[in-house]
């Protein structure tokens, strides 16, 4: 379904977020998060999660956790008709921004090997594989890619 990206409002999340944030994980994801865990989130001090809002309606959202100067990328997801719209792109450049803005040192992430689309855009943003994790993922069971952006701080 092709949309128009000017239309794109992106918010932190909230508990109004939480019930479309937990269908895009059943979409994306074959051990998704549950209410109760997005529902953490929000006093969680570490965290930052970022939603793409469309109509009124959460359809892509970003997750961070921080420590010190480090940045842990915990999903990023689009609803199934939604994605090719560049949403993931722009929720992606919207968390390196606000990560150059919390002076980060770098921010990283797991990904399945075989997610060949995630990797290449992880990739056009810099991110390099710096390790792999052994059946790090189940429900199948696979490896996970370890990948990492680093911020210049000199």
């Amino acid at each position: 379904m092709l949309i128009d990206k000017k239309k794109i409002i992106f918010e932190e999340m909230t508990a109004k977020h939480i019930e479309d944030l937990v269908l895009i994980e059943k979409a994306s994801f074959s051990k998704p998060w549950t209410y109760k865990g997005f529902e953490a989130e929000l006093t969680n001090d570490t965290a930052y999660f970022l939603t793409a809002v469309y109509e009124g309606k959460a359809i892509g959202y970003i997750g961070l956790h921080t420590i010190l100067d480090e940045g842990y990328i915990a999903n990023i997801a689009v609803l199934p008709q939604y994605r090719r719209n560049g949403i993931g792109e722009m929720l992606l450049r919207e968390i390196i921004n606000y990560s150059n803005k919390k002076n980060l040192c770098f921010i990283t992430l797991e990904v399945r090997k075989s997610n060949v689309a995630a990797i290449a855009l992880y990739r056009k943003f810099g991110f390099e594989t710096v390790g792999e994790r052994k059946n790090f993922y189940s429900a199948p069971q696979e490896d996970g890619l370890i990948m990492t952006l680093q911020f210049d701080k000199k």
